[in-house]
């Protein structure tokens, strides 16, 4: 199993996009960032890096 504790809160998430926990739980809950539910929400490292990726205007 992986290790937990590596992944990202919500609140962590927030502060790093400067967003509200409330908007990351929302994008949450639309799959737009993949996250698992231990407790509360966690996201990967690289889910959150595929998210920012995605919302990224690269041509």
């Amino acid at each position: 199993m992986e290790d937990v504790k590596k992944y990202l809160t919500v609140k962590e998430i927030a502060q790093r996009l400067d967003f509200t926990e409330e908007w990351v739980r929302d994008l949450i809950a639309k799959k737009e960032i993949k996250a698992i539910r231990i407790g509360r929400w966690r996201v990967k490292p690289e889910d959150l890096e595929d998210f920012i990726k995605s919302r990224m205007n690269i041509k």
